[in-house]
């Protein structure tokens, strides 16, 4: 473990969060990253709210226990369904002085630039779509924005399995597309609601317009971090230094590894653990 040190945490259910931490060492790479996925529960898109919000809670509880003072929700379930209760609930009890953020806000923040119709998709996971969040944090910011959705639910096994670019992937991939673009032709914005999907941006460009603008998270949520960490010194010199990254998994480690490794583009080296 990074000893006496304080990372950053990133945590996700699975491998999808992977993309989120791949622009925040782009963007930030003197810090020190501890990253912990949830893989031996994955999906969390499926489950309800209570157990999102116990199983969030359980790893921010955990990686609060090994440093970390700042924590980044870099999956879409878990910000839309527990990170507002951790935030409003836990973490006054907690420490009032260590900080959890999701990726929700971040990329609604970057909508109001990019859409010229005030139209605006959202592709995501079934439990993302229900959740309602994207919509409901739009409304708060935009509120002539319109926004319709689609759920996604084999784009995330498409990707886990690397069969987004054969025949059968493509064809979920062209499908759920050209639902989203069918329920509103004056979409001119388009979010990638699910950190699974930047992996898949290339196949989803095959079938849309080139007038419309294709929103992934990483890089929107690596620059609000760093922007995050520049207005917030306090929290920024806790937050220690070394250019270290670890990798934690509840799964199998040699099968975190071969698929994280894909989605960072290189090899690494993961631990098991148990919480």
């Amino acid at each position: 473990m990074i000893d006496n040190k304080q990372p950053i945490g990133v945590f996700d259910s699975g491998y999808g969060g992977l993309t989120i931490l791949n622009e925040l060492l782009k963007e930030l790479p003197e810090y020190d990253f501890l990253y912990l996925g949830d893989n031996a529960r994955s999906p969390y898109g499926t489950r309800s709210y209570d157990v999102v919000y116990d199983y969030t809670l359980q790893a921010v509880e955990q990686l609060f226990s090994m440093g970390c003072e700042l924590i980044i929700l870099a999956c879409n379930t878990a910000s839309a369904k527990a990170l507002r209760t951790i935030q409003q609930k836990d973490l006054p009890k907690i420490d009032p002085n260590k900080r959890v953020l999701g990726v929700i806000r971040p990329s609604v923040e970057k909508l109001g630039a990019l859409t010229q119709t005030k139209h605006v998709g959202v592709l995501g996971t079934v439990g993302t779509v229900r959740s309602n969040s994207y919509p409901m944090e739009i409304e708060k910011l935009y509120p002539e924005i319109e926004v319709v959705q689609e759920a996604c639910p084999m784009w995330v096994p498409l990707v886990e399995n690397n069969e987004f670019t054969t025949s059968g992937g493509r064809y979920f991939i062209k499908k759920n597309i050209e639902n989203l673009l069918s329920k509103d032709s004056q979409i001119d914005t388009i979010v990638l609601g699910c950190t699974h999907y930047p992996i898949l941006k290339d196949e989803v460009k095959r079938y849309l317009p080139n007038s419309v603008n294709l929103i992934a998270q990483g890089e929107i949520v690596a620059k609000s971090l760093k922007d995050y960490l520049k207005r917030h010194p306090e929290m920024e010199v806790r937050c220690s230094k070394n250019g270290e990254r670890e990798f934690l998994t509840t799964e199998f480690v040699d099968s975190f590894e071969e698929k994280a490794s894909r989605f960072l583009n290189k090899n690494l080296k993961a631990q098991h653990i148990s919480y």
